[in-house]
């Protein structure tokens, strides 16, 4: 099987895309509402199922991701680097457009790079805690975390408000 770079930026930049839709969809007054509650011996942040930090979770690690590497990376500025840790504290919550202007430079970045991916870059070993994934296994890994949290925003939103979510089906290129 051979999978285009094409097919899978059209995938990818769908699961971006339901990402964005949801969180502009998401009314003030769930913005900080919990998806779950907390565990005790959680290795996260307390509060980390609240809705705009499940959001700015996929985001911070789609472009982690994209990185390849969590040595080294930084977000963009004003946006804070988390998750490095056990037990930190969650940053100031950050508001609606400022996760979808995160959003769009992510999914900017995703572009280019899937567009422009060479099979000699997607062998490219990666280490992370939890393994050494190819860069393309870890392209494929990331496009399923993000819509696993896509998908966990879209239930909330419609077990609240009875949210329609919308599907999409594929990106433009």
């Amino acid at each position: 099987m051979s999978l285009s770079n094409e097919a899978l930026w059209r995938q990818y930049g769908a699961a971006i895309d339901e990402l964005a839709l949801v969180i502009a969809d998401c009314p003030a007054e769930l913005w900080q509402a919990r998806l779950w509650n907390d565990h005790p011996d959680q290795w996260m942040a307390k509060g980390f199922s609240t809705f705009w930090y499940l959001g700015y979770h996929a985001i911070f690690w789609l472009d982690i991701h994209l990185f390849g590497t969590e040595e080294g990376f930084a977000p963009p500025a004003p946006y804070p680097l988390v998750e490095m840790q056990p037990h930190e504290t969650l940053p100031a919550v950050l508001s609606k457009q400022a996760l979808l202007d995160y959003l769009a430079i992510c999914r900017q970045k995703c572009k280019d790079i899937v567009l422009n991916l060479t099979p000699e870059q997607a062998a490219r070993v990666c280490s992370f805690p939890w393994g050494e994934p190819s860069y393309g296994e870890l392209q494929l890994y990331n496009l399923r975390h993000l819509q696993e949290h896509a998908a966990q925003l879209k239930l909330f939103l419609g077990q609240q408000t009875g949210y329609q979510s919308q599907y999409v089906t594929r990106a433009e290129l």
